[in-house]
């Protein structure tokens, strides 16, 4: 049985940095993060592993999974959110007290995805693929990424509807800052393999590929376990982002996925869109997804809104979800049972 955490109105938020802290230039930019959660109601209170960035980390795996664990025991605070992701969370993951996991929600997306899938898989205790703080930093959300506050307010028993964006953000542009921090030109368009309407039902799991494949054969990456303890055996459906990784990567990947037995009672995976996904000798992304559908036999759809070609839904690790796509358009029931 999956454990649901709740969102309470004017929670405190924890802000600690398991990956990556935040660099002293940027200090004033997290900051205003801050202000705006503030000025929507919460509390906030901050790490000392956010304010600093040394050799790709923020301070020494111990130091940062101490924080974690930390803000994890206060009873205080409700809702942990990295500033962002990073490179080397996995360095602290056998550092982190999976036996001691509260039910809050821990919220956050590329490098966090490692901590929230393990957490999800060893402890059965749902959390949540979206924003990070960072991105709330705007005058207003648009109205993909502003789900996740509703999302992480869902009751265990009920269930929340999101549907795909109107349109998401080809390439950042810092020189000129957008009041929703995104600048949202491309028109959105969910595809599938199949070039047909697509419906898939099944427990959620995944998080950036880049990362979570190295949770494959660790303690940290048991599926068949957690199917069997927290789920009853019942069908999974992954989502997957890539950040980085050629094409190549990519099929090498999802290959080690299979072969280690990850996709077993898979009815379904979906990819986010992606500003990597360099072809190789004329060999694609979309040669990946229909070769990998061909083998699994299941549907696969692709360019959702998921991971670093923002906006992103807000996915929930465990959650029951019912997905459905067609002529363009997604829409994502999570069911918290």
């Amino acid at each position: 049985m999956i454990n649901y955490p709740f969102l309470e109105k004017h929670a405190t938020i924890g802000v600690t940095a398991p990956s990556s802290g935040v660099e002293p230039e940027l200090h004033d930019m997290f900051k205003l993060s801050c202000q705006r959660m503030k000025a929507k109601g919460f509390q906030v209170v901050c790490g000392e592993t956010v304010w600093t960035q040394k050799k790709a980390k923020s301070a020494p795996a111990q130091v940062r999974a101490a924080e974690f664990n930390e803000m994890m025991r206060d009873d205080a605070i409700h809702l942990i959110i990295p500033p962002w992701g990073g490179e080397l969370l996995i360095e602290t993951l056998e550092y982190i007290d999976f036996k001691h996991i509260k039910n809050k929600w821990i919220l956050g997306y590329s490098d966090t995805s490692a901590l929230l899938l393990a957490i999800t898989l060893k402890t059965g205790t749902a959390t949540a693929h979206g924003t990070n703080l960072v991105d709330l930093r705007g005058e207003y959300s648009d109205d993909t990424t502003a789900m996740w506050q509703r999302v992480l307010s869902t009751k265990t028993g009920e269930a929340v509807l999101q549907h795909s964006s109107a349109n998401y953000q080809k390439e950042w542009d810092h020189q000129n800052p957008s009041p929703c921090v995104f600048h949202l030109t491309e028109q959105t368009y969910w595809k599938a393999v199949s070039n047909e309407k697509v419906m898939i039902q099944g427990r959620l799991l995944g998080g950036c590929i880049d990362i979570i494949r190295h949770l494959i054969g660790t303690p940290f990456g048991d599926v068949k376990k957690f199917r069997n303890e927290y789920i009853n055996e019942e069908p999974i459906v992954w989502f997957f982002e890539n950040c980085d990784l050629s094409t190549t990567d990519l099929r090498r990947s999802l290959v080690q996925m299979k072969l280690a037995g990850w996709f077993e009672q898979c009815t379904g995976i979906m990819f986010g869109r992606s500003s990597a996904n360099p072809s190789v000798n004329d060999y694609t992304t979309q040669d990946v997804y229909h070769e990998l559908s061909a083998e699994l036999n299941i549907p696969i759809v692709y360019d959702i809104d998921c991971g670093h070609v923002p906006p992103q839904m807000t996915f929930i690790n465990g959650a029951y979800a019912e997905i459905e796509v067609e002529e363009g358009k997604g829409s994502v029931l999570q069911c918290f049972k």
